[in-house]
């Protein structure tokens, strides 16, 4: 399966890395999607899923980033792994196509969205990870890349966690 348990407690840094312990829960419950901040494809996405989600459920965060990297030990993933997107809940986190489905259910500016976010896992998950697995692994080439990580968006302070 696509989902990984969360780890209750706030992150810790690690030696490497010098930003302090952060709960980015503790304030704001709204769950994090993390994408990959150079990538076009990955960026669309987001750009996405603001539009589907007029009323900020959802905030964002690039894998890369010190918040990214942070939640991605937060739910027991390689803080250098930038090979699918996760959602990051309070509780839980989920990638791939799990990730995909998950956030499809907060979308509220179409209606169908969170009804197939809610049908989906009808279809097996080796298969819908067979194919989101085909198009990450040829995200740059689809759409190329960024020269920076794109880390917020005025418009939207505060659904992009730092």
């Amino acid at each position: 399966s696509s989902r990984a348990p969360a780890r209750p407690a706030a992150p810790r840094a690690s030696a490497g890395d010098a930003s302090p312990s952060v709960d980015y829960f503790a304030t704001d419950k709204r769950p994090v999607i993390l994408f990959d901040g150079v990538c076009n494809l990955c960026n669309g996405g987001v750009n996405f899923a603001l539009d589907m989600d007029p009323p900020g459920k959802l905030r964002f965060a690039a894998l890369q980033s010190t918040a990214g990297r942070a939640l991605l030990r937060r739910a027991g993933r390689d803080p250098d792994d930038i090979s699918s997107i996760v959602l990051v809940e309070e509780d839980a986190a989920f990638v791939k196509s799990d990730a995909v489905l998950r956030i499809a259910t907060y979308f509220s500016a179409n209606p169908l969205f969170p009804f197939a976010g809610t049908l989906g896992p009808v279809v097996p998950g080796f298969i819908r990870d067979a194919f989101y697995d085909a198009v990450a692994d040829n995200r740059y080439e689809l759409l190329g890349i960024k020269d920076e990580c794109r880390l917020g968006d005025d418009r939207f302070d505060d659904r992009f966690v730092q």
